[in-house]
């Protein structure tokens, strides 16, 4: 049963991930701790980072092919985020897992509050970091990787949903290129809480294999039903804020009610 539950779940957070785009991977902790049955809520966020540093090398391809990707700008943010995300995750695993899980609510509803914004991409599609820009973008890129590679750490999630404004705000590169280049740093992210938490024997990778297996057909049917539904992305997006939004309300009141 727990097999089937973590394909079905893994499934759920691809299917959204293909529909909706970053956002999606926020649901992988709650519905691996509440359906799956994860033992802790550090063991759900640490198997959940596995998932979500596989989904990101998987999406990571395929913008790499499309040339979506702007590499020094994306490698220079993930490098700066990986540092903040270990202290991130030795954070975490430190914390009592219900004040982790009720901060992690909290984090849900922000979350669904910005996804009911239109993201919009900055008008510099010809930015590059090289030596003659890097006094100019250097410093966002590090600062503002640094500070989001820490919250992603910490709660073991993807940070796509702020990945992406803060490249945009670091560098003013469209829209595509933010959500293509924050793969880089989804996954390097995913990766570095993965192996704090497995460093701890806080991950079921039984589990986390059969979640991303299961996020790999949802993604295949999310990314083909986008196309389709392509002109009703608005109203998809609002409808996966409430979801979140709703989510977190539960994880959240769940949280307090275990610490009363």
């Amino acid at each position: 049963m727990q097999t089937a539950l973590a394909i079905l779940s893994g499934g759920a957070v691809g299917l959204s991930l293909g529909l909706i785009g970053g956002g999606g991977s926020i649901l992988a902790v709650p519905l691996l701790f509440y359906v799956v049955g994860v033992a802790t809520p550090h063991e759900a966020i640490g198997t959940s980072s596995v998932a979500v540093a596989a989904s990101a090398l998987l999406g990571l391809v395929h913008h790499a092919r499309a040339r979506t990707v702007k590499w020094p700008c994306a490698i220079t943010f993930a490098i700066f985020g990986v540092a903040g995300a270990a202290a991130g995750a030795f954070l975490g695993k430190s914390m009592d897992g219900q004040k982790l899980l009720l901060l992690f609510g909290l984090l849900m509803i922000i979350v669904a509050a910005l996804m009911f914004r239109r993201r919009i991409g900055g008008g510099a599609p010809d930015v590059r970091l090289d030596a003659a820009s890097a006094r100019t973008l250097l410093p966002p890129l590090a600062g503002v990787g640094l500070l989001v590679g820490g919250v992603s750490g910490f709660f073991g999630i993807g940070g796509g949903f702020l990945i992406v404004p803060g490249l945009v705000g670091a560098t003013a590169m469209p829209l595509l290129n933010a959500i293509g280049s924050s793969l880089v740093s989804v996954a390097a992210f995913g990766a570095t809480a993965a192996a704090s938490y497995a460093q701890s024997g806080l991950v079921d990778w039984e589990t986390a294999a059969f979640f991303v297996l299961g996020g790999a057909v949802g993604g295949l049917a999310g990314t083909r039903l986008a196309g389709r539904l392509a002109h009703r992305k608005r109203m998809l997006d609002r409808i996966f804020a409430a979801v979140v939004g709703a989510v977190g309300v539960y994880v959240a009141a769940r949280g307090i009610a275990a610490l009363a």
